[in-house]
């Protein structure tokens, strides 16, 4: 006998199947001659689960690990179950071992399964046992297939092309007769098959909150393409007052509003139309046509993302074939499984022989359970339209990582979770998923001490100067937080990737060229979008001979906040020589990078020059205070002379106009935000050369600039054990607000009164 894992998986598991991705539904009928209080389960699954009682979703997991972490979720049934019979089920979607064939920031081993472990102790004495085992039923779904968003580069792999299923039809529910459905098989323990020490038998509990699972109804029709039912039937069907039915042999194209960009679980029901075909394009936003004789682009031409008259919906495409068995108040349900990212639905249905009634299109919201309770007002109205789309867009790059963006990758790349990090602190004091994502990096670190730039990932990509952000991430919060024994259990990690650094200097004394352009390179040296690196792929165009300045300037940055940590978890002497290594770059950087005009060069003795490294430059104090002034103020009024900094290195550039007393100038700055509203974007844009992607949080600027400089509260001290409240106006005149610290909530007033700032501020939560 072999000992139980209270894993199973479907017999007759096969070559083909391993080579694909598959849904695998499970399903156990459980009698209650009382419901319980309290029934808590353990579940996991590799690759992930969806699980539901009677019919209703309940859970999604698990969160995401890796080849070192899997993780299990604590779900209480008692609530979802009633007297009599129930039925718990499990849709587990399995990916294969290839990494292309499944999205990338989901791991998968050599064991595909469903893990579950619970049981209850009913009234008589009786143990009835809910854990995975050979007598839950389990059946091989045929009839969905899996794709990726695009042939090449795509990191998700979740598009559907799906058929309604007469033989699963209504399997959630108590009626079903699942006689035709295999037992599970048991999956046995090691040396056999699975190895506790090993995913994903490793178990550990989850770490984070579960994600939020908000019924929503969509606003509207935006617009109909073709269609012989009135816009206000589609209107009463959408608000779910009554049904919608479509004639046999006739084409339906209807544009949905969601009303902003949104992450949720869509849910169609129909009933009738066999052989009606339904295509559901998601899209973040109209994008115009190539003017005539443009060069063919990858991505659209994005304008007002309203612009349905002149634009078209750009996104991606799931397709459901209608069976027809959907009848009597029973409806048939199509549910893709994982959730879309979408601000608009385009329905295209093509309807057979039979008449379709859609009885219902709707979703659930999910994503991180935020709770923003930072609030600003400023004299500058625009601000508050530029914060609502900040906080949408932090919210929807939240899921069980952060994430770059929610509508292409879905991945978590130590940059951008930088920023998003720090944007979270300044309006909810939450660190729960900060944590999480310290720990996701480093299991990423490689032997040469190199971090993952995005992680978890199934593949490995490296750009150097993301282990910097990821330092930084961690002094952040030392700031915040405080945590002595958290810093000190990534000093080895810091050094690590420190020590990269300096295995890479030049007998000169700066970092050597260490990486280079997307694809063509072992890694990436990207710094940023703007139209002068187009080219080289985000790299300034030094590169191409030789190393790039901006690698020292990070190192440096990086050191500088590394001796602080160090010092703050009791290590002096790594502090004394993280800043004596410091001191020597940013030396060599001065002698070698430093232009006859006084500003840095973008590679040594290479006669470009960027934003970006004057800003770098300034915040590392490589050049004097005054000399950075004037560079700084030259890249800003000579904006076509000079590289400048896009949306993602804006809080950078921030930084060092405070530092310079140039504060003022961002009010022109954040025209780049304005124009987004102007475009009725309702979340950030990545960058805006390319505009990629509609919701990049790294964007989310404003989270940390009302709150922090502003209104001016910030830690002086690590753990805000001393706070500085010193309001640093811009082109403001008033401000007023209450920002949300780990030691509580600070109400802040402030006026300008001729040259002075008549400032008020309390504590009013503790």
């Amino acid at each position: 006998m072999f000992k139980k894992t209270n894993w199973i998986w479907i017999p007759g598991w096969n070559a083909a199947d391993k080579e694909e991705p598959r849904i695998v539904y499970f399903r156990k009928e459980v009698d209650f001659h009382r419901a319980p209080e309290k029934l808590e389960i353990q579940i996991s699954a590799d690759s992930r689960y969806k699980l539901y009682v009677n019919g209703k979703l309940i859970e999604v997991g698990p969160s995401k690990g890796d080849n070192k972490i899997w993780y299990y979720d604590t779900v209480d049934l008692a609530p979802h179950l009633a007297q009599g019979k129930n039925i718990l089920a499990v849709i587990v979607l399995r990916y294969p071992l290839e990494y292309t064939k499944g999205n990338s920031g989901v791991f998968r081993t050599h064991t595909p399964g469903l893990y579950l472990a619970g049981e209850y102790l009913d009234d008589g004495g009786e143990v009835i046992r809910l854990s995975a085992d050979d007598s839950w039923k389990c059946l091989r779904e045929t009839n969905v297939k899996l794709s990726p968003e695009q042939m090449g580069f795509a990191h998700l792999y979740i598009l559907e092309e799906a058929s309604g299923n007469p033989d699963t039809f209504g399997w959630m529910k108590e009626h079903y007769q699942d006689r035709n459905w295999m037992s599970a098989e048991e999956i046995q323990s090691w040396p056999i098959v699975m190895n506790k020490s090993g995913s994903p038998n490793n178990l550990q509990a989850r770490t984070i909150p579960y994600m939020k699972k908000v019924p929503r109804k969509f606003d509207g029709i935006l617009t109909i393409r073709n269609s012989k039912v009135k816009e206000s039937e589609w209107s009463k069907m959408l608000t779910g007052a009554e049904a919608v039915t479509l004639l046999p042999h006739s084409t339906e194209i209807v544009e949905i509003n969601a009303g902003e960009l949104m992450t949720g679980f869509l849910n169609l029901s129909v009933s009738g139309g066999k052989g009606t075909k339904i295509k559901i394009l998601q899209s973040e936003g109209y994008v115009l046509p190539e003017e005539p004789g443009a060069p063919t682009s990858s991505m659209p031409k994005k304008g007002n993302r309203l612009d349905h008259i002149n634009g078209h919906l750009h996104g991606f495409t799931d397709t459901y074939h209608v069976a027809g068995i959907g009848k009597n108040g029973e409806a048939e349900i199509y549910e893709p499984f994982w959730f879309r990212t979408f601000r608009f639905i385009q329905l295209e249905i093509v309807t057979a022989d039979e008449p379709l009634t859609i009885e219902s299109f709707d979703y659930q919201e999910t994503g991180y359970p935020l709770e923003v309770k930072t609030w600003v007002k400023t004299s500058d109205e625009s601000m508050q339209a530029i914060w609502d789309i900040s906080e949408r867009s932090l919210r929807r790059c939240m899921h069980e990582t952060y994430e770059d963006c929610p509508f292409y990758e879905q991945l978590q790349y130590a940059m951008d979770a930088r920023s998003q990090i720090l944007f979270t602190y300044m309006t909810s004091a939450d660190d729960r998923l900060a944590r999480q994502c310290f720990d996701d990096f480093r299991r990423s670190q490689r032997y040469d001490g190199m971090i993952n730039c995005c992680y978890p990932s199934n593949t490995s990509y490296v750009i150097p100067g993301f282990s910097i952000y990821y330092l930084m991430m961690l002094y952040d919060h030392m700031m915040h937080f405080g945590d002595q024994e958290l810093i000190r259990s990534y000093l080895s990690t810091i050094d690590g990737i420190l020590a990269y650094f300096h295995s890479h200097l030049t007998k000169e004394g700066i970092v050597d060229k260490i990486g280079g352009l997307l694809f063509k390179d072992a890694s990436w040296s990207f710094i940023d979008w703007t139209t002068q690196w187009n080219d080289t792929t985000g790299v300034p165009t030094a590169t191409r001979s030789g190393p790039i300045t901006m690698e020292s300037l990070l190192y440096i940055m990086g050191l500088e906040h590394a001796a602080k940590m160090a010092s703050f978890a009791g290590r002096d002497g790594i502090a004394e020589e993280y800043i004596v290594r410091a001191g020597k770059v940013r030396e060599a950087v001065r002698k070698y990078c430093m232009g006859s005009n006084g500003m840095i060069q973008d590679g040594p003795g290479i006669d470009e020059y960027s934003q970006h490294c004057q800003v770098f430059a300034v915040l590392t104090d490589t050049i004097e205070l005054e000399q950075g002034k004037e560079s700084l103020l030259k890249t800003l009024e000579n904006k076509h002379e000079y590289t400048q900094c896009s949306v993602a290195m804006a809080y950078y550039l921030f930084r060092a106009l405070e530092k310079c007393d140039l504060y003022e100038y961002t009010d022109a700055l954040w025209d780049i935000w304005r124009d987004m509203i102007k475009n009725n974007l309702t979340t950030c844009v990545e960058d805006p050369v390319v505009q990629r992607s509609d919701c990049h949080a790294w964007g989310a600027l404003a989270l940390y600039e009302l709150p922090a400089v502003i209104l001016g509260v910030r830690p002086t001290k690590p753990g805000f054990e001393e706070i500085e409240v010193k309001p640093v106006p811009g082109h403001l005149t008033w401000a007023e607000g209450e920002v949300i610290t780990p030691k509580g909530m600070i109400k802040v007033q402030w006026r300008k009164v001729g040259a002075d700032i008549e400032l008020q501020h309390q504590w009013i939560e503790s």
